[in-house]
């Protein structure tokens, strides 16, 4: 092995991993072509629950998600087996070389048999893929009440404001059971998780947190995280009543059921104006 020096008895000076952990970074390389992977198929199987196709062709989208979380497993189980090896050689000092393959390949099925499917729910983008896709369903779900989803709801309130005038307005607050509400708030209050809390604008890249569960424009709330974090303050949740005093970049995730939505939206608005 280079650069290991040894002497005619077989024990050894020093082990030097140098091509070991470059072959390491490599495959933490990898790591991002499985995440890549993972958003692609995250991406087409909302837009498969969009346009309503059938159902086998989103179980292969999921199908394929589950591949990805096994390999992302799988890779992840193997670095943490190397690292290990290394960690172990380096602080033993063994007087002989041992056999790295074989300790390497014991510690990666010792992980690996500890393997389970709650493992998955570890896995951030495929519990984020599940969340998602079970949210855009039930935007997309016909309700009972004449077979409007929630989607639909916000063109009508659109509609009768546009194009019905007051009339249409007091026969929807009759239907709601919302007469007497200002005929402003039945519009607005549907649209209200569209709007960032920072910036009061429509969001065009919403995330979402995942401790309190609000959602801002992803722009907005980095800057703001910085802005708090320079002077070294913990940055507060903007959503006015919430009690979350440390929102933390690794809380914030991509939420594109909800930015699906916003684009919906605008659509819908852009048809009927």
């Amino acid at each position: 092995m280079p650069g290991r020096s040894t002497s005619s008895s077989g024990s050894t000076g020093f082990i030097s991993f140098s091509g070991v952990e470059s072959a390491l970074s490599s495959l933490k390389n990898f790591q991002s072509c499985i995440s890549s992977g993972m958003d692609t198929a995250y991406s087409v199987a909302l837009d498969l629950v969009e346009t309503q196709t059938e159902v086998s062709s989103e179980y292969s989208m999921d199908k394929a998600m589950v591949e990805f979380a096994m390999m992302d497993r799988e890779l992840n189980h193997y670095l943490k087996a190397v690292q290990s090896t290394i960690n172990h050689v380096k602080e033993e000092h063994p007087e002989k070389i041992p056999d790295l393959k074989l300790l390497v390949e014991k510690k990666f099925l010792a992980l690996q048999n500890k393997n389970s499917d709650a493992d998955f729910q570890n896995n951030e983008k495929f519990a984020q893929f599940k969340q998602q896709l079970k949210e855009l369903k039930k935007q997309l779900k016909p309700k009972e009440d004449g077979g409007h989803n929630d989607f639909d709801q916000i063109k009508d309130k659109d509609a009768s404001r546009a194009g019905n005038g007051r009339d249409g307005l007091q026969a929807d607050r009759e239907a709601d059971g919302t007469e007497g509400v200002d005929e402003d708030m039945i519009v607005t209050q549907s649209q209200t998780n569209f709007i960032c809390p920072i910036t009061q604008l429509e969001m065009k890249k919403p995330v979402k947190n995942k401790v309190c569960g609000h959602t801002y424009e992803e722009e907005a709330i980095v800057r703001m995280i910085e802005s708090k974090h320079k002077r070294k303050k913990k940055a507060c949740c903007p959503k006015i009543g919430c009690s979350h005093t440390d929102v933390r970049m690794s809380d914030l995730i991509q939420d594109e059921v909800l930015r699906r939505a916003i684009e919906s939206h605008k659509k819908k608005r852009r048809q009927s104006d």
